[in-house]
């Protein structure tokens, strides 16, 4: 039978090695046991029985058999939803592309506004003389000649004001912070991700293979009394050398043979442990301890397997020793088996009766690590008696303990640092596991996910919440366990629309495809995670840890603060051409208006302060144009982050991008150049005893050359929109010393050599001296600007 003729209501036999073709219940069968990590995530097998009926389609049936009847197939089963839910998101800009397409908007507007008043004021002096002279409607070839000049001042205007260069700079920015992310262990798939995450005020983790090791391993153990803490591969070779010969053997012996693992050797030579994710952190333990896994086994013969059921909650293994007569094993849930033991083994290898004291002892010790959310386990052996048959039962009671085990998925180096250097920066870190609840708020309190006021709850609870009570809720959530991944999906969805955060998801499972594509930024698994994950992902982690991640968000602030500074460099420069450009347009149509209606009196009063034509031409005005757009962005967009990035509050979708401080560095610096502007303008020829008829073009290449040098120097200013000391680190920028000497030469060649073409004049070792002074004179100004306190940034929400 095709599994697209299941209707609701068939019986389908599931048995080893089966994908569950639809959802259904468990109506019969035995020992089943399911894979879910398909699903929730979690590697941990899933017994199903009357107590836990539910099958889901796309998990895998490891163990048993069984009948199931089908409730729903197609897209209406869990698999289904989960694939519909990776299809219905959609391509949303990223919170900077809506900021800056607003800034852009602003900036163009403002530019159009001074083209058409300068073209207006520039032209206005023409019309009025044509209006006195009653030819209005008579125009000649060198009035519309002189009108098309003033056309063309009005367009380089426009040109130089639209920012054109914010997308290069965005690009440049984004490409070289993906370069330097992929040496970090992080692939950008999305070039957009890398500023999304500079945004970001909440990171949804996943828990496993995330914050954990994705490796179940022994973390604590007792042995003889004695209780280690497996915190380092040579912990338990330590342990093995302290402990008696024969408590060693026996402890070896039952790890190695009451199994149903396997230790086997890959063909490029490396060991491998297979099994269940609690077999292999046994199996691993006492490899650590020095134990040989083939020679073990061979020293005795298994004759009797029992193997572990939710009923029993233990597995039980009959030796046939080498000298003859049978030994038991057993292992499974503490409390079970240790209340089958009546010995135990002391601190000196020696057998003693269980009293009880060492009874309390002993659940006092799996109680403590219980709590520390460590899965126990409890190892216990017994000598068979000389007239035991392989026919009979394994017995239930009279055993020795061995010793207990604590097993946990640890929590990856680095973690709770990671969370800390988050929390310290605004951005708020928030548990989903498909995990119980006390796993969960044990290792979201070890990572410090889970604070005192932190609510930790169920999937099944958040399902039941309306709307109201969501609201409520989400806003104190730290951790949601045992989630199905529409949970996660729809706590995701509700961050981003009801409380307008900026949310990046972690995932490593087809299960947290549909969050990773609904969050603003998904990040992706590069070792555990499946390709449909890495696919629906904007970033993946290549080697899966959480500390990788905090590194991404550092990068994405570092790009949001460099295309920051790129715009408060480029505004400066927009403010100050337009204001010299306009003012000059203005003052030079006045004059001739006045000059028109023949107020002498008040022409010759105007002459002191008349500026002449605009200063900066239509070629120059177009190299300051790539000196701040191209350059200015390739410039400052190669900046690197510094640690302080995490030290201040999270941008998110509420920020304003145009800061108070930028607005202060953008006044202050632009007062200042339009002061020198000025200044030249006005009093040029007479501080360098300008004449002839060459002095208009020299003075407006001292203007020109002036205003250039003050861009270089305003670039430096900007690498740092708070601090002071803005050389540091600048040496180390090559790129960023390659663009100031480029530009600096290229200056020179095109005042002292392409004269035609840009219409300047070779200038003097002293106007040279000038304007650089000029320039550099921007670098104490800016610094003196920066003194002046402001309200704190209005980046955070």
């Amino acid at each position: 039978m095709l599994i697209d003729d299941l209707l609701p209501g068939d019986v389908v036999h599931l048995a080893v090695g089966d994908q569950v073709p639809a959802d259904g219940l468990f109506i019969s069968g035995y020992s089943v046991l399911v894979n879910e990590s398909s699903l929730t995530g979690e590697s941990e097998p899933v017994v199903i029985n009357e107590d836990n009926p539910f099958l889901l389609s796309g998990t895998k049936v490891l163990d048993g058999s069984c009948k199931m009847l089908v409730t729903a197939v197609g897209m209406r089963t869990q698999w289904g939803k989960l694939m519909a839910a990776i299809t219905e998101s959609g391509d949303d800009e990223t919170p900077l592309q809506v900021k800056l397409n607003k800034v852009a908007n602003i900036i163009g507007n403002i530019g159009l506004c001074f083209a058409l008043l300068t073209f207006v004021v520039l032209s206005q002096g023409l019309v009025a003389q044509k209006y006195l002279d009653g030819l209005l409607l008579s125009w000649s070839g060198d009035d519309v000649l002189e009108i098309l000049q003033h056309f063309s001042v009005a367009v380089t205007i426009i040109v130089v004001a639209v920012p054109e260069g914010l997308p290069l700079a965005v690009t440049l920015s984004l490409a070289f912070a993906m370069k330097k992310m992929m040496k970090d262990k992080a692939l950008v798939r999305q070039l957009a991700a890398c500023e999304t995450m500079g945004s970001a005020t909440i990171i949804c983790s996943d828990k496993t293979g995330t914050l954990t090791t994705n490796r179940m391993s022994v973390v604590k153990a007792c042995v003889c009394g004695n209780t280690i803490e497996v915190n380092s591969p040579r912990a338990p070779s330590i342990f093995s050398s302290e402990l008696p010969e024969a408590a060693l053997e026996i402890l070896l012996e039952s790890i190695f043979n009451n199994t149903a693992g396997e230790v086997v050797i890959s063909q490029d030579g490396r060991r491998q442990i297979l099994g269940t994710p609690t077999e292999v952190a046994l199996l691993d333990f006492a490899l650590l301890m020095g134990g040989g896994f083939k020679e073990k086994r061979q020293e005795t013969k298994v004759v009797k397997v029992e193997p572990f059921n939710s009923t029993k909650k233990r597995m039980s293994i009959i030796l046939e020793l080498p000298g003859g007569g049978y030994r038991a094993h057993c292992k499974g849930a503490s409390e079970v088996v240790l209340a089958a033991c009546d010995k135990f083994i002391d601190a000196r290898g020696s057998i003693v009766a269980l009293n009880n004291t060492t009874t309390n002892k002993l659940n006092g010790i799996i109680e403590t690590f219980s709590k520390e959310a460590l899965r126990t386990l409890c190892l216990a052996y017994r000598e068979m008696d000389d007239g035991f048959s392989i026919d009979e039962p394994i017995p239930l009671r009279g055993y020795t303990c061995i010793g207990i085990v604590g097993i946990k998925d640890p929590v990856r180096p680095g973690v709770r640092q990671s969370v800390a250097t988050c929390r310290s920066a605004g951005i708020e870190v928030r548990m989903i596991t498909g995990d119980n609840i006390n796993t969960a708020k044990a290792i979201a309190r070890e990572c410090g996910i889970l604070t005192e006021d932190g609510i930790a709850i169920e999937g099944a609870e958040f399902r039941e919440k309306n709307h109201k009570e969501l609201i409520e809720l989400i806003p104190k959530m730290q951790v949601l366990a045992r989630s199905s991944p529409l949970d996660k999906h729809t706590l995701v969805k509700h961050l981003r629309t009801t409380f307008n955060e900026v949310v990046a998801v972690t995932g490593d499972g087809t299960n947290d495809a549909p969050a990773l594509r609904e969050a603003d930024i998904g990040l992706a698994m590069g070792i555990a995670g499946t390709e449909v994950a890495k696919e629906s992902a904007d970033v993946v982690i290549l080697d899966d840890n959480f500390s990788t991640i905090v590194t991404v968000a550092k990068w994405g602030r570092s790009v949001y603060v460099n295309i920051q500074k790129f715009v408060q460099f480029q505004l400066t420069v927009n403010v100050v051409a337009l204001l010299v450009n306009f003012s000059s347009a203005c003052f030079t149509g006045i004059f001739y208006f006045v000059n028109c209606v023949n107020l002498s009196s008040l022409s010759h009063d105007l002459h002191f302060l008349m500026p002449g034509d605009a200063p900066l031409t239509a070629v120059q005005l177009l190299w300051v144009n790539m000196i701040m757009d191209t350059l200015g962005a390739l410039a400052l967009a190669t900046e690197p982050p510094d640690d302080n990035l995490m030290k201040k509050a999270p941008v998110g979708r509420r920020g304003k991008f145009i800061t108070k401080v930028m607005w202060r560095n953008i006044l202050g610096q632009s007062i200042f150049q339009f002061a020198v502007m000025w200044y030249l303008q006005t009093q040029g020829k007479y501080l360098f005893g300008l004449e002839g008829s060459d002095a208009d073009t020299v003075l407006n290449t001292i203007i020109f050359n002036t205003f250039v040098f003050c861009q270089v120097f305003n670039e430096i200013s900007s690498r740092d929109m708070d601090e002071i000391n803005v050389l540091k680190g600048l040496l180390d920028n090559s790129i960023f010393m390659g663009i100031l000497a480029g530009t600096t030469i290229f200056q020179f060649i095109i005042v002292q050599f392409l004269g035609d073409f840009a219409d300047t004049m070779p200038l003097t070792q002293l106007q040279w001296l000038v304007s650089v002074l000029f320039g550099l004179l921007g670098m104490p100004i800016a610094a003196a600007i920066k003194l002046i306190p402001v309200e704190p940034h209005e980046e955070g929400n």
